[in-house]
């Protein structure tokens, strides 16, 4: 089975390319750039929405965006138990839409931060962590200035095993230190109530190829292994 995945252009997004490529070049699937306004669900096995800045961030990150046909074609895909990622902008496009929880608030710093950075897996029972060990530390990059997750929900999130990724210091203790932007509780990504649907702002696209990594890795990939076993294990 050839899986086919959609990466989701909007006027603004800048890491749609890089996406392309790894999904293309390294995990050798058969990935297409698609403008938004042309996306069709049922023609693919999975998404992704890219990060950016969609529409410019005019209003606030990803509101715009949200209103796109794309994100009703995704919420069909949702239906139809195909799975949806979405990456700094797009993750901000997911919480406009109402498809994830929570939103991105501006960073504590006020400032935009490009490093790289770590988080844990606090859960790897979704579409895109089934490859992964809960309590892994994956070194990863972020690039935003409007990352600072935010709900009030955060007791119903953590009971429904909601909270994906948290920051962590280089200790892998979910700290200050190792907040980068203030994000509640440290979180780095939150899925859905059925675990098809994940949003994190860090970038596993630029971590996917060691050559990237001060660190010599390429923890990204496992984002992409896990959704590849999804979606074989799902056909």
């Amino acid at each position: 089975m050839t899986i086919k995945v959609a990466v989701i252009q909007f006027p603004g997004s800048n890491c749609d390319l890089d996406t392309i490529h790894v999904l293309n070049n390294v995990m050798n699937l058969e990935a297409n750039l698609i403008w938004h306004n042309d996306f069709k669900g049922d023609k693919y096995d999975v998404a992704v929405l890219p990060g950016g800045f969609s529409f410019g961030d005019y209003l606030r990150s990803g509101i715009i965006a949200a209103h796109s046909p794309a994100l009703d074609e995704a919420r069909e895909m949702l239906r139809d138990d195909k799975p949806i990622i979405g990456i700094c902008n797009g993750f901000q496009i997911l919480t406009e839409a109402q498809l994830l929880p929570g939103a991105l608030l501006q960073n504590d710093s006020l400032k935009f931060i490009c490093k790289w950075i770590k988080i844990k897996v606090e859960n790897n029972s979704t579409a895109f962590t089934n490859k992964m060990e809960n309590g892994f530390i994956i070194d990863i990059p972020i690039a935003h200035g409007e990352g600072r997750y935010f709900t009030d929900k955060a007791e119903e999130l953590e009971e429904n095993d909601q909270i994906v990724f948290r920051y962590v210091d280089e200790k892998g203790n979910p700290t200050i230190d190792g907040n980068p932007n203030g994000s509640l509780d440290n979180i780095a990504g939150v899925c859905d109530l059925e675990q098809k649907c994940l949003g994190l702002m860090p970038h596993p696209e630029r971590a996917s190829e060691q050559i990237l990594s001060p660190y010599h890795t390429d923890h990204g990939r496992l984002f992409f292994e896990s959704m590849i076993d999804f979606i074989n294990r799902r056909s």
